[in-house]
C-alpha cells in the first residue's frame, strides 16, 4: 500500500468532494423545523407574554373585586349596590319605610282625634287626669309602630348583606329570591335588633328618671341633674361609637355564617381587631355624606314652601293653607324615598365592610375566588364560601410545647461491631 492509499481517521474518502464539511465536535446537529409549523408563540412574539411575576389586577366577578378593599372601594360600594340591582334594593328600602310611616300614621293620627275630643269635652278639674291618661296611652300605642319598624328594619339589614354576597360572586336575585333568603335568619336579625333597642331604651329612661325625680325634688337639683345628663350622654355617646363599631357586622355575620347572636358578636369583636379606625371612618363618612345629602334636598322645599306661605297670606288667615299641606306632602314624600336609600346604603356598607375584613384577616378572597371558578368551569361549587373558617381543636390551643428528650442522641457503634456501644 502506497503513501497515498493512506488517511487519516476522519478524513474524506477518496472521490469524495474535499470541500464537505467536517462533522461538529459534540454530537449531531439540532434537527430542523418541521416544515409548515412555526417556532412556539413564546418564541416568536416574547413580548405579548407577561413576564413571570408580574402584577394582574385581581378578578371582580360582580360588585367588589376579589381583593382586600382600598378605602375608596369601601366608601362607594354601598351605592354601587344600590345602582346594581335598583328594583329589589331600592324596593325593599321603600317597603321599610312605608311600613314605618303608614304604622305610625294609622296610630297617632286616629289618637290624636280621640284625645282632642276628650280633652274638649273634659271638664277642668279631670283635665289634668285626662292628659296623663292621654299621654300614657300614647306611649303604649306607639310600640306597635316600633314594633312593626323593627321588624322592618330587621328585614332590610338580611337583604342589603345577601344583596352584597351574592352580588360578589356575580349573581343577581330578585325581591321575592332576596327576601326569602333573608327569611331564614329573620329570627336571631330581630333578636339582635331588639337588644340594641332595648339597651337605647334603658338608656332614655335611666336619664329620664333622674330629670323627673330632681324635677319634683327642687330647682337646685333639677339644674344639677341636667347637667350629669349631659356628661353622662356625651360619655355613653362615645361609649355608644366604640360598641357600634365593634359590633357593626354583627348581622353580616348572623345571615352570612348561620350564627346565633353570642357567636356572632364575638366574631365582630374579633375581625374588627386592629381595623377600628377605619371601621368607624367609612361608617361616620357614610353617614355624613347621606346626612347631608338629605338636607340638601329636603330642606329646600321646606324653605321655599314657608316663604310663599308667608307672601301669599302675611297675617296668617288661611289663604295659604294650600300651600301649607302640598309642602307637608312634597317633604314627607322626599323624606320617605330619601330614607329608603340611607337605608339600603347603610346596611350594604355594613356587609361590605364584614367583606372586607374577612379577606384581610381570614384570605376569604382566595375562596370566593375559587367558588366563581368552579362555577364557570361547570362544575358544581363545594361548601358555602362565606362559612366561617374551621377553629382550631380545644386540645390544641392550649396545648404546652412539646419537650425534647432528656437522653442525648445515641451514640454510633464501633466500625466492625453492629449494634454494640462505643466504648
Amino acid at each position: 500500500m502506497s503513501d497515498h492509499d493512506w488517511q487519516a481517521p476522519g478524513s474524506p474518502a477518496s472521490g469524495s468532494a474535499p470541500d464537505a464539511p467536517a462533522p461538529p465536535p459534540y454530537g449531531a446537529p439540532p434537527a430542523p423545523p418541521v416544515p409548515g409549523y412555526g417556532p412556539p408563540p413564546q418564541q416568536q412574539q416574547p413580548w405579548l407574554q407577561p413576564p413571570p411575576g408580574a402584577w394582574a389586577p385581581p378578578p371582580k366577578p360582580g360588585l367588589l373585586p376579589l381583593r382586600p378593599l382600598s378605602f375608596g372601594t369601601l366608601l362607594w360600594a354601598p351605592f354601587q349596590a344600590l345602582r346594581r340591582n335598583p328594583a329589589a334594593t331600592f324596593g325593599s328600602g321603600l317597603v321599610v319605610q312605608l311600613v314605618s310611616a303608614l304604622a305610625t300614621l294609622a296610630v297617632v293620627v286616629p289618637f290624636m282625634v280621640f284625645i282632642f275630643t276628650r280633652v274638649e269635652n273634659a271638664a277642668t278639674e279631670d283635665m289634668d287626669a285626662v292628659m296623663s291618661g292621654g299621654v300614657g296611652a300614647f306611649l303604649l300605642l306607639m310600640l306597635v309602630p316600633v314594633a312593626l319598624t323593627l321588624v322592618a328594619g330587621a328585614f332590610l339589614q338580611g337583604v342589603m348583606v345577601v344583596e352584597v354576597a351574592t352580588g360578589t360572586l356575580g349573581e343577581r336575585l330578585g325581591f321575592g329570591a332576596l327576601w326569602r333568603r333573608a327569611a331564614r335568619r329573620i329570627w336571631p336579625l330581630l333578636g339582635w335588633t331588639a337588644l340594641v333597642t332595648l339597651a337605647l331604651l334603658i338608656v332614655v329612661a335611666v336619664f329620664t328618671g333622674i330629670i323627673v325625680v330632681a324635677a319634683l325634688t327642687s330647682p337646685g337639683a333639677l339644674i344639677g341633674a341636667v347637667l350629669v345628663t349631659i356628661i353622662g350622654v356625651l360619655g355613653l355617646a362615645v361609649l355608644g361609637a366604640w360598641l357600634g363599631t365593634k359590633l357593626s357586622i354583627v348581622p353580616s355575620i348572623i345571615v352570612l355564617e348561620h350564627a346565633g347572636i353570642g357567636q356572632a358578636v364575638r366574631r365582630s369583636w374579633r375581625l374588627t381587631n386592629g381595623y377600628f379606625w377605619r371601621t368607624f371612618g367609612t361608617l361616620l363618612l357614610v353617614g355624613l355624606i347621606l346626612n347631608v345629602a338629605a338636607q340638601i334636598v329636603v330642606q329646600p322645599v321646606s324653605l321655599v314652601g314657608t316663604i310663599l306661605a308667608a307672601i301669599i297670606d302675611p297675617t296668617g288667615s288661611g289663604a295659604a293653607i294650600g300651600i301649607t299641606v302640598a309642602t307637608s306632602v312634597v317633604t314627607l314624600v322626599l323624606s320617605v324615598l330619601i330614607g329608603a336609600i340611607t337605608a339600603v346604603v347603610q346596611s350594604a356598607l355594613v356587609a361590605v365592610i364584614y367583606i372586607d375584613l374577612r379577606m384581610r384577616t381570614e384570605g376569604l378572597d382566595l375562596e370566593l375566588a375559587r367558588h366563581v371558578e368552579q362555577r364557570d368551569a361547570g362544575a358544581a361549587p363545594t361548601g358555602d364560601p362565606y362559612a366561617p373558617p374551621p377553629a382550631a381543636p380545644a386540645w390544641t390551643q392550649h396545648a404546652p410545647a412539646p419537650t425534647p428528650p432528656a437522653t442525648a442522641w445515641p451514640t454510633p457503634p464501633e466500625a466492625g461491631e453492629p449494634g454494640q456501644p462505643r466504648r
